[in-house]
């Protein structure tokens, strides 16, 4: 179900990830998903220096790189993970010291493309400009080792996972099968979770089995009281033109399901702060819908979904809440070079900000969440460099009170132009739909409230005053 809050001036809003229905001419603030964060590390804050910086010893590998690389690079480059090469033991880093030192200066690795004039985020693995310095000076002396016997302790990493060792584990029964070539279909795969209660997810992570052919993957929750594909064989993949009902077609891409998490390029797991979590009804399902791409080689997957439940029933359930552009607009011109989105919306009840995740495709440049405060003043939250390859979430360090009836804003920006180096066609107008050569705006951003205020609550609204500017 969609809600309607207000009329948008001359824009239709919709939404990802396998329907929101049929458009409607409103802006609509959606309570359909629940979506991602990055696990949370203890990172350092962002650097604040400018300039050169130099350590004032000559580096080594035990005593000063790895403890760096623990912090904010092996979550990634360990075996297994997305990372091309793993950078774990000395031997390991030492192959990469140059590149390690261009990747850092340049401030390509870690990944972060949050804007630091605005807003602060707990799950920001920036280097400081002292980092920075300590990995380079390392590379320029030839990378020496040091003293093993300097080395810190190493973290514990779950094998296979980034969360700890899941309390359970569902994965699809059937693999599918990717064709080499070709736009392929929403698929969708039903696996019964067989929960006999109710279940608090703290943490969850998805793990495809062919990451390179998966644009995103969405897990639904569905309780066991939704008509949402209950047409639909459980177990096995199908598209929504495989199925034989009219109405159970149109249906797929339309539901009312809450989401568990969802997996894009570069993302990271759901991991939320004690006291917070998603739930589970007792006898749900989980519905994997998966949005595979081709790239020249066949391939099968079987994605899975790991979770760890809540140790204690949580205070607050945590809703994913959404702004979105309507896939039906006008088209993004050919050769546009900043071709610009906006929609609006208000909070029915009050909520607790946690976390912002903006999705574009190819031709995503630059996302911005905002506040319209009652005096009509702007306050940015969040303004994103965006790279599709590297789809971040972004916590507040400061997670922040909002009351009913505060308007926020998402606006995004789009480069249809030969200065887009990611732009497969600059000289076509680019249509609004699933697949990556179209485009699609959506601004997620995860709200804690009430642990007994399911999200049909959340969305009836009550007489409230006006917010008042700058409430925190």
């Amino acid at each position: 179900m969609l809600i309607q809050f207000r009329r948008l001036r001359g824009k239709f809003p919709g939404c990802e990830f396998a329907g929101c229905g049929a458009p409607l001419p409103w802006l609509l603030l959606s309570f359909l998903s629940t979506l991602f964060l990055p696990i949370m590390l203890a990172l350092p804050p962002r650097g604040t220096q400018t300039g050169v910086v130099r350590p004032s010893t000559m580096p080594a590998f035990y005593r000063d790189v790895l403890p760096i690389l623990q912090q904010h690079c092996q979550r990634c480059h360990r075996q297994g993970e997305i990372a091309p090469m793993p950078l774990v033991s000395y031997e390991q880093a030492r192959r990469w010291a140059e590149t390690i030192r261009k990747k850092v200066r340049t401030k390509e690795m870690p990944p972060w493309f949050a804007d630091p004039a605005y807003g602060s985020f707990s799950d920001d693995p920036s280097l400081t400009a002292q980092q920075i310095a300590t990995l380079s000076a390392w590379a320029d002396a030839h990378a020496p080792a040091g003293d093993p016997r300097d080395a810190p302790p190493a973290p514990h990493w779950t094998p296979g996972w980034n969360i700890p060792n899941p309390d359970f584990v569902l994965e699809m029964p059937k693999p599918v099968s990717i064709p080499a070539r070709g736009d392929v279909e929403y698929t969708y795969e039903i696996v019964p979770t067989g929960f006999s209660q109710d279940r608090w997810v703290q943490m969850s992570e998805v793990r495809p089995s062919s990451r390179a052919h998966v644009h995103h993957a969405v897990v639904y929750i569905r309780p066991p009281d939704s008509e949402w594909l209950r047409g639909a064989l459980r177990g096995v993949p199908f598209t929504a033109s495989s199925l034989h009902d009219e109405k159970l077609r149109h249906r797929a891409h339309s539901t009312t399901s809450d989401m568990l998490l969802v997996y894009a390029p570069g993302s990271s797991p759901d991991h939320w702060p004690e006291g917070m979590a998603k739930f589970v009804p007792a006898h749900s399902d989980l519905v994997f819908q998966m949005h595979y791409t081709t790239n020249g080689h066949a391939a099968r997957d079987q994605t899975r979904v790991g979770m760890v439940f809540a140790r204690q029933p949580p205070k607050q359930r945590v809703l994913t809440l959404q702004l979105a552009y309507d896939q039906h607009a006008i088209p993004i011109p050919a050769g546009a070079e900043n071709y610009r989105v906006e929609v609006r919306g208000t909070l029915p009840n009050d909520a607790t900000l946690l976390s912002f995740f903006p999705h574009m495709h190819l031709r995503g440049k630059r996302f911005e969440y905002n506040i319209i405060n009652p005096d009509r003043s702007v306050e940015t939250l969040l303004r994103v460099n965006y790279d599709f390859y590297w789809q971040l979430s972004y916590r507040l360090a400061s997670p922040r009170l909002l009351k009913a009836g505060t308007e926020l804003e998402a606006i995004a920006w789009y480069d249809n132009s030969r200065n887009n180096r990611h732009n497969p066609d600059p000289e076509s107008a680019v249509e609004w739909g699933d697949q990556t050569y179209n485009e699609m705006m959506v601004g997620f951003f995860d709200v804690a409230v009430p642990a007994n205020v399911d999200k049909w609550r959340f969305f009836i609204r009550q007489n409230h005053p006006e917010p008042q500017a700058n409430t925190h």
